[in-house]
């Protein structure tokens, strides 16, 4: 049996005012004629299909129509919601997908066998499901994100670190109750097929992303891994950049298909999704597919010299693509520069490529008082310190000023401070102050 994992499709996201529909398309129509070509037998997707609540129209046919085309392909579909899924909304159509096979879970069970899932084969010869007596290729334990309210009791006077634990013991807790489940059926049918878990969370020590929302502020920073149950494999959705959880081959997330932020593609990972082969016996073995990029999100930085000289070769880069590149340019610069918008644009005259985010990126105050002379905090006088102090609040203020009256009042602002400073520094040196 053959299984794909993914996670954290979005679709519906609005990037910095530009729509992912067309990019959104592209990899459902490569997923599902990756299905239909390596005769993939059943589809995982951890949590989060949509990106707000409220998905646009759009978003939710792209999601129906790969749903009706799914099922031309004797693929099984397992689906669990997401931190940026609406439970009502899923579950308006889950009684339905049901009736068609697909196994859609919005929110966690009161009963935990409701979560167990079972994977099945499809006869092709007979192009149905299997004698539903045979033992299954694989069950999945569907957990989808787990709200506090879903699973905790709330308790009066707990400080925040009880409240922490407690998160955490009522997810292990759910994950032990379904995990249980699958493995009773299993011995009551006499089955000896691996146990695939689902989950949308965040484990300690994962690599996040601009574009990843903390989903328990306050209560739970990181699920450890080792409170997981002891499945098979556990496909992991949340983080949008593919990785291993403690480097485990059997705990993974698949990231996301598309780059959601710039700071995604900076550690150059490549999109994909993730491949389980069941074989004989029920070992499952691992593989990592690529998936095609529709269109690039790249950053350069650098002085203006260099962005030039970078955006030079991106001409060359971009020739062959479809879809406009977007770009993040920072630009590393201490002067003042108050056309910099249309200098970039002039770069870009010749470049199939669109700046979304511009920004500025001055040197730390620490690493320009290194550059200029070396020293110790004990070298430098009160005065000393609030002199660079004065000087880096201030440069940053000339640099992104273009009025010369503003320009003028934060001259005047500063000789100010710099006398209340003197003032407060002779009462405090004289025993005079409160």
């Amino acid at each position: 049996m053959r299984i794909i994992h993914t996670a954290d499709w979005h679709l519906g996201q609005n990037f910095m005012g530009k729509s992912r529909e067309p990019e959104h398309r592209a990899f459902l129509d490569w997923l599902l004629q990756f299905i239909k070509s390596q005769k993939i037998d059943a589809l995982i997707v951890a949590g989060d299909i949509y990106d707000t609540g409220t998905p646009p129209s759009y978003a939710r046919q792209l999601y129906n129509r790969f749903v009706v085309e799914i099922l031309g392909t004797r693929c099984q579909m397992v689906v669990v919601g997401g931190n940026h899924d609406s439970v009502a909304m899923l579950e308006e159509s889950s009684d339905l997908f049901q009736h068609i096979g697909i196994s859609q879970i919005a929110r966690p069970s009161d009963d935990p066998a409701d979560q167990v899932i079972e994977l099945r084969r499809y006869d092709a010869f007979r192009g149905d499901l299997l004698d539903a007596l045979e033992q299954p290729m694989a069950l999945v334990c569907a957990v989808p994100f787990l709200r506090p309210r879903d699973i905790v009791h709330s308790t009066a006077g707990q400080d925040s670190d009880a409240k922490q634990l407690q998160l955490q013991n009522a997810i292990a807790n759910h994950y032990k109750a379904v995990y249980d489940a699958a493995v009773v059926r299993c011995r009551e049918n006499d089955w000896t097929c691996p146990i695939i878990a689902t989950g949308h969370l965040t484990t300690v020590g994962v690599t996040a992303s601009d574009s990843v929302r903390d989903i328990y502020i306050g209560t739970l920073d990181a699920f450890p891994a080792d409170a997981f149950p002891p499945a098979d494999y556990i496909a992991l959705g949340h983080i949008h950049s593919a990785q291993k959880v403690a480097m485990s081959d059997s705990i993974r997330y698949s990231g996301s298909p598309i780059p959601l932020s710039f700071d995604e593609t900076r550690n150059k990972r490549e999109k994909s999704v993730g491949l389980l082969t069941v074989g004989e016996g029920g070992a499952i073995e691992t593989e990592i597919v690529p998936i095609p990029l529709h269109r690039r999100l790249q950053t350069i930085r650098g002085s203006l010299e260099e962005i030039k000289n970078q955006i030079t070769r991106l001409s060359s880069d971009t020739d062959n693509e479809e879809q406009t590149r977007w770009l993040e340019v920072v630009i590393e610069s201490q002067g003042y520069l108050n056309d910099l918008p249309q200098r970039i644009d002039a770069m870009l005259e010749d470049c199939n490529a669109e700046v979304l985010l511009l920004r500025r990126q001055r040197k730390p105050i620490a690493e320009a008082l290194a550059s200029e002379q070396q020293h110790t905090l004990n070298e430098l006088t009160v005065e000393d310190i609030f002199e660079y102090r004065l000087k880096d609040e201030f440069q940053s203020a000339q640099i992104n000023t273009v009025d010369d009256e503003e320009r003028v009042r934060n001259t005047e602002l500063k000789a100010r401070l710099k006398t209340l400073h003197t003032q407060v520094v002779s009462e405090v040196q004289s025993g005079e102050a409160p």
